[in-house]
């Protein structure tokens, strides 16, 4: 697993400087709640998870609801005594993990404890992420009426010799059975792939795209596989035993996705997401591109708010111990200078199809755009508008989305 980012320590009450609450009118607000179990973990993950016989007499899986609920209510005393002005949640994502390991009776306990702190927006965006053997039809209808509105599923591949070297558990032809459940619940869709995985050739991936179009459903990330120091893949790669992904494998795998997508009325919307409609994708994720606030609750979460960003302690006994002494999870924090939010304000709405706008660049920057468009890695339209433009990536510039952070800020 990753270690936690350098920071200055957090305070022990989890208290925020009062400059947290200047434009936070302008600012959606998001929570996001992580789940951190799994029954197996998966060989290339190096997320902040733990199987049951990871965590032996540690934090419990029934009592994490309660737990995660203490963290609820010490934001909402937090956030008030900053000066933050009265926001109601606009998006809640459950992510892990696996959530769905979980109760739906936990989940929809933890959407509540939400609700009481805060307030749900009347169009509010609430998913969760599952596995596809983690869920029935019984199990789905239940998150519908505790007031999710959309599930993410982690369907990966559609090619069983692909999931085994990715160790996941769930068979392909559960994936439109899933999605199918979740439509009869009322719940909007989303399904996870990776590419790139060893041993999955370009035919594997074709065949995984078209699987998950054939469902339907309204909404696809695909990511290519990262192998991580410390994962159980990081040492076969290391081993000799698979072999490490290839970078032209993997462009000729986005470049073949991006046109099946297309074709079948998906667009692109960031550079690892796909939506049917506008109203179809992510607007949580959509919040962290564009720099919302949002409070991370849980073992490991992150949390950003008015330029303030933080991180609790990883380990679920550790957080549960923390919140039972009545003191925050938070364990580091950072104050984001005025250079850094505007770096990375370049670096995240760069990504998105709706583009950067230039406005937001140095002058060098500016200048360098005219170089990007000549490099066939910005779009010419948005980059020329006269009165508005705009950083828009070409397909291309997408493969080559860092490279052309690196021209826009040099």
């Amino acid at each position: 697993m990753p270690a936690l980012p350098d920071g200055d320590p957090a305070p022990a009450d989890g208290a925020l400087p009062r400059s947290v609450a200047v434009g936070a009118t302008e600012r959606a607000f998001g929570v996001y709640v992580h789940v951190p179990f799994c029954r197996v973990r998966c060989g290339y993950c190096d997320f902040n998870t733990y199987t049951s016989a990871e965590l032996g007499g540690g934090a419990s899986q029934a009592s994490y609801a309660r737990t995660a609920a203490r963290e609820v209510a010490l934001a909402a005393r937090v956030l008030d005594e900053a000066g933050l002005p009265a926001r109601q949640v606009s998006t809640v994502f459950v992510g892990g993990g696996t959530p769905t390991v979980l109760q739906a009776a936990d989940l929809a306990a933890l959407l509540v404890a939400v609700r009481e702190a805060w307030g749900l927006a009347d169009d509010a965006e609430v998913t969760t992420e599952a596995n596809p053997d983690s869920v029935t039809p019984a199990s789905l209808a239940a998150l519908a009426s505790a007031g999710f509105t959309r599930v993410s599923f982690g369907m990966q591949s559609a090619v069983p010799h692909v999931l085994a070297t990715l160790d996941r558990t769930h068979h392909p032809e559960r994936i439109p059975d899933v999605v199918r459940w979740a439509r009869e619940a009322g719940l909007r869709t989303s399904l996870d792939l990776i590419y790139g995985t060893p041993g999955e050739s370009l035919a594997d991936w074709r065949a995984s795209v078209e699987a998950a179009l054939a469902t339907g459903v309204e909404h696809v990330s695909a990511y290519a596989l990262v192998v991580e120091p410390g994962t159980k893949m990081g040492a076969q790669v290391r081993r000799g035993e698979v072999a490490a992904p290839d970078e032209d494998d993997q462009a000729a795998k986005y470049e073949l996705a991006d046109e099946l997508f297309a074709a079948s009325g998906l667009h692109w919307y960031e550079v690892s997401n796909w939506a049917r409609r506008p109203a179809d994708a992510c607007r949580h994720n959509l919040a962290y591109w564009r720099g919302d606030d949002w409070w991370g609750i849980g073992p490991g979460a992150h949390s950003h708010v008015g330029g303030v960003r933080w991180w609790n302690v990883k380990h679920p006994r550790a957080y549960a111990d923390r919140l039972e002494a009545g003191l925050s999870p938070a364990t580091g924090r950072e104050v984001l200078s005025a250079d850094t939010r505007a770096l990375e304000r370049v670096l995240l709405e760069v990504r998105l199809a709706s583009g950067l706008p230039a406005s937001a660049l140095s002058d060098a920057g500016r200048h360098a755009v005219a170089g990007l468009v000549a490099d066939g890695l910005v779009e010419p339209r948005p980059a020329l508008d006269r009165a508005h433009p705009r950083v828009v990536l070409t397909r291309r510039g997408r493969l080559l989305a860092d490279a052309v952070v690196r021209t826009l800020v040099a």
